[in-house]
């Protein structure tokens, strides 16, 4: 069979092989062939700019649909970066150390120190005495801080909860750690008695410490105080531990907040890292990571090629991704981002009492704007509201670009589709108890407790 558009080898994305329909004209185009499944190219010509343009916007149409019902990621995607425009016909790229630039004229390394330095001051470190670069994305946030930690020390022991983020566990067995998962409360923040009593059977070696400022699933925050109190009352000082903080969402949220836990160099951690296309809102995954300078030696060498030294996990780097960043902070300002972080405050409380008087249990952390409840029966309605799932739970989180109206909405639905689900009365919603505590749980067992 023969396509109207070509299309690169390599299986075809469900987007856009929906668009693409199957030509009448079989000989057509004769320089594609279809092998199970794959498209692959022979003697490709091309394709008019108009074919490729009606691609493009039906494929946006489908963007902007998907777009209304995106409940369950952590990604903002109220942003308009036009202004930016005239910078897609460049390549950009801050190959090296940012604070050196290289011998590739085309970076925007001055935008991307910009970035770090505004970062920098948001978690008190002062400029000289901190390093860091703007990443792929969170897990390369943690690749670089994690390392960091494991140069330090080399026999270090890497604990993390098991509420950790999988690129935790994936970074350890990349870097070939010995790894000690810790059990978690069932708000989702790291057990401080269990992580207690595993570094002590294990105070022979330094601890590398990886905490949450809110974990994948509940929005838990680690206590950064508690842990380094658990560490020193096991018996490991200062010159023992190395801590990275996974901020990749609420990093960027906390300082906004009134009475949050406090994420900070004037405590004894070792790196922090966000995910810049969360909160921020990007078209590209981006992120940032931060640490002390002292710690970038051990990586730091000196490549002639780029006139620059290599410090970073990735070689050639994105340099879009900082002047995306660059352009948030200037935009929108500390005043805007406080008002964003109260509105999806506000608006996770009001979707927790939404669910909550539709007799739904839910769960809701402090300083938290991810609401936890019980698992859609259908995968089809799951699928539709683009939720996040894991066993008897799934959750929404509450960005920018989520409504009043997009969760009133969800909530409505969620409520007819239950009716649905449970009507002949043969199943009944799950126990959830285990994953958000009996009182947030509204099953036949606990719901005298639901208030």
């Amino acid at each position: 069979m023969s396509f109207n558009v070509p299309i690169c080898t390599g299986r075809l994305p469900r987007l856009v092989s929906n668009i693409i329909k199957p030509s009448i004209e079989e000989d057509k185009h004769e320089d594609i062939q279809e092998n199970n499944g794959h498209v692959n190219l022979t003697k490709c010509t091309g394709e008019t700019n108009a074919n490729l343009a009606k691609i493009i916007t039906d494929y946006v149409g489908t963007l902007n649909q998907n777009k209304l019902r995106l409940l369950g990621y952590p990604t903002n995607l109220d942003f308009d970066y036009a202004a930016l425009k005239p910078l897609l016909q460049f390549h950009i790229n801050n190959a090296g150390d940012p604070f050196l630039g290289s011998s590739y004229s085309l970076n925007s390394s001055a935008f991307e120190v910009c970035v770090l330095d505004w970062f920098a001051n948001l978690w008190e470190i002062e400029k000289s005495e901190y390093w860091g670069y703007v990443t792929t994305g969170g897990t390369e946030g943690n690749l670089h801080g994690i390392l960091l930690g494991r140069e330090q020390f080399p026999d270090g022991i890497l604990y993390a909860s098991e509420d950790s983020h999988y690129s935790i566990f994936k970074i350890a067995r990349m870097y070939r750690m010995q790894c000690v998962k810790v059990g978690t409360l069932v708000s989702g923040e790291i057990d401080y008695v269990e992580l207690h009593t595993s570094l002590l059977a294990h105070k022979d070696k330094p601890a590398i410490i990886n905490l949450n400022i809110g974990t994948t699933m509940k929005g838990a925050i680690d206590d950064v105080d508690l842990t380094i109190q658990t560490l020193e009352e096991s018996g490991f000082p200062r010159n023992r531990f190395y801590i990275h903080c996974d901020g990749a969402l609420f990093g960027m949220m906390l300082p906004f907040l009134k009475r949050a836990p406090r994420t900070t160099f004037k405590k004894p951690i070792g790196s922090i890292a966000i995910s810049g296309h969360k909160f921020f809102g990007c078209p590209i995954p981006c992120g940032v990571v931060i640490t002390r300078l002292q710690h970038i030696n051990v990586l730091s060498k000196d490549v002639e090629y780029i006139a620059s030294k290599d410090v970073t996990i990735t070689g050639s780097r994105c340099g879009h991704a900082p002047m995306f960043l660059w352009y948030a902070i200037q935009e929108r300002g500390l005043i805007g981002f406080e008002k964003e972080v109260e509105m999806c405050i506000m608006n996770a409380r009001h979707l927790l009492d939404q669910l909550r008087h539709a007799g739904i249990g839910a769960m809701l952390n402090g300083f938290s704007n991810t609401i936890v409840f019980e698992r859609p029966l259908d995968d089809e309605f799951t699928s539709r509201w683009s939720l996040a799932c894991k066993g008897n739970i799934a959750h929404v989180v509450v960005m920018q670009h989520v409504t009043i109206e997009m969760l009133d909405s969800f909530v409505i639905e969620l409520v007819q589709q239950r009716l649905i689900w449970y009507r002949d009365g043969l199943r009944k919603p799950p126990c959830v108890a285990n994953d958000i505590g009996a009182e947030n749980c509204a099953c036949t067992l606990h719901n005298s407790s639901f208030s």
